[in-house]
């Protein structure tokens, strides 16, 4: 079973649907996450059919407004004169002074989104497609609407509706990242480090900030709490718990060298209830628990670089050298040096 088809095993929801496209969708650039952001805003307020035009307009301006903090395509991708990311550049100042997508830039959202972010939402790697839809496109060239499914309701009306929008915007942030000339390099070939003092994800090299660490993770734990499983709302202060307990580390050093890995890397790091993260303190995960981590950790595994890529060297090279097949063998290795 392909990762994608087991972390919607899991929980077969649209909402799960909605995850593998957010989180484990290939990405050439981010038109995804500003076509994702304005379907959820749209069917949180209850619409079902809308001018393509009226959802244009949140599409483009908040592409527009990520135009000037980070890249939205690879460094060095050549970008013909009536591309849209083209447009968007020399239509950003006049957009964001007005508050609203320039005629031109409403213009070019509308005519590309059609044969370009539309088609392509809903695809993961290989050719597959999620297995529910959110949208479809209707009407002819003169007059489209696009008409937003239940599922799209559902899940734009859900008690994790607001955690799904943190999860676009922190994955949003990883792919601009990743397509930053030298920091994706970076990210590419050594993934992403965990700064504590401030729970942020960094490039490695240059210690430049990412994205918040749970925001980043909690969505491929279906947005559960890794030790209660219970669903993390938005008012609960959320932790990031060390699975296996960093104090380890400390514990073991005095009877022998700790011979396992870094505790403090991302393979153990997993979101959980404040509360529960205080209640488990330092005590050794229980089976459960493992297991959890291992699906979490087999899900991002799913996921294009640069999370993809930290657990990759984890699995290669956190043993003493050896190399791990899967996550519930790394993790079974883990716990048997922790006994």
């Amino acid at each position: 079973m392909s990762g994608s088809s087991a972390f919607y095993a899991q929980d077969a929801s649209a909402r799960t649907s909605w995850r593998l496209a957010v989180l484990m969708g290939a990405n050439s650039r981010t038109y995804k996450f500003s076509l994702g952001a304005a379907v959820l805003d749209a069917a949180g307020r209850g619409q079902r059919e809308i001018p393509l035009a009226e959802l244009a307009a949140p599409y483009a301006l908040e592409l527009a407004r990520r135009l000037g903090d980070a890249p939205q395509a690879p460094e060095g991708a050549a970008l013909r004169d009536s591309d849209f990311l083209t447009i968007a550049k020399e239509e950003r100042a006049g957009t964001l002074e007005a508050g609203q997508p320039t005629e031109r830039l409403l213009d070019a959202a509308t005519r590309s989104m059609p044969t370009m972010v539309m088609q392509k939402f809903h695809n993961l790697r290989g050719g597959v497609q999620v297995p529910h839809r959110f949208f479809e496109l209707t009407g002819d060239s003169r007059k489209r609407v696009v008409r937003l499914t239940d599922d799209a309701l559902c899940v734009a009306r859900s008690e994790q509706a607001v955690g799904l929008r943190t999860e676009l915007d922190a994955r949003w942030s990883i792919v601009e990242s990743s397509f930053a000339a030298g920091v994706g390099r970076s990210l590419i070939e050594d993934g992403v480090a965990v700064d504590w003092d401030s729970l942020r994800l960094t490039d490695k090299k240059r210690r430049r900030s990412v994205t918040r660490v749970a925001d980043a993770l909690i969505g491929f734990q279906h947005g559960r709490c890794l030790i209660c499983d219970e669903v993390v709302s938005p008012e609960q202060a959320v932790a990031v718990d060390h699975v296996f307990p960093f104090a380890l580390m400390r514990r073991l050093h005095s009877v022998r060298a700790w011979a396992g890995p870094d505790l403090d890397a991302l393979w153990n790091l997993a979101p959980a209830h404040a509360a529960c993260n205080g209640g488990k303190s330092d005590r050794l995960p229980l089976p459960v628990e493992v297991h959890r981590l291992a699906l979490r950790n087999e899900a991002i595994m799913g996921s294009p670089h640069p999370l993809r890529k930290t657990l990759q060297l984890s699995l290669r090279h956190a043993l003493g050298g050896r190399r791990s097949t899967s996550w519930p063998d790394f993790l079974q290795a883990v716990g048997d040096l922790a006994i």
